[in-house]
């Protein structure tokens, strides 16, 4: 889900990775469903996505059965 929203805005992992200031591999986690981002780190993604509440919750649903 986070891919596919970070895809559609045409960023690659990297420059995600920048704007949240975190290093790659740990985005790479997170874009892959691994691995459940910090608050502070969730709060950037959601506002750097412009995620709706309908998503976030459909998110942590995903990661809490991904990682559960």
């Amino acid at each position: 889900m986070i891919k596919e929203k970070r895809n559609s805005m045409h960023l690659t992992q990297e420059q995600m990775s920048e704007k949240l200031g975190i290093s790659l591999r740990q985005y790479v986690r997170i874009d892959n469903e691994k691995a459940f981002p910090r608050r502070d780190i969730l709060k950037k993604l959601i506002d750097e996505l412009g995620l709706t509440n309908e998503e976030i919750g459909a998110y942590i649903k995903i990661l809490t059965e991904n990682i559960a």
